[in-house]
């Protein structure tokens, strides 16, 4: 198939998620407001995330799982964002709300979807 706009020819496609899913996605990680439910601990979160998050990674995962990975990023940032509401030590310490997060990691890797997949990194 030949490429109107270039003039070349079409060979391939990477089937991965697209730039406007992605930032879709990221509006409706910041609807949810994770970071403002310090209501809810640790263990409660996942209930109502993880049915979005499996979700995600069964319709855009299920060929180019890697292209889910800044998704997952903006994920674990809005985590610790979470954890330095919820705690006050972690108030004015993003590093150290991170290392909170990779203890939680360390302890319970299944606890998130995105966890589960592989996406365990880049909490800072």
């Amino acid at each position: 198939m030949k490429n109107s706009k270039r003039n070349s020819l079409f060979v391939s496609f990477t089937p991965a998620v697209s730039k406007v899913a992605q930032k879709a996605m990221r509006r409706k990680i910041r609807e949810l407001r994770v970071r403002s439910r310090t209501d809810l601990n640790i263990a409660q979160i996942p209930g109502w995330f993880n049915p979005i998050i499996n979700g995600w990674l069964g319709y855009y995962g299920r060929y180019y799982r890697s292209a889910l990975y800044a998704v997952f990023r903006h994920i674990n940032k809005t985590l610790v964002r979470w954890a330095r509401r919820k705690y006050k030590a972690l108030r004015r310490h993003k590093i150290r709300a991170g290392r909170f997060l990779e203890g939680i990691v360390q302890q319970n890797p299944r606890l998130f979807a995105h966890w589960r997949a592989g996406m365990v990194g880049a909490f800072a």
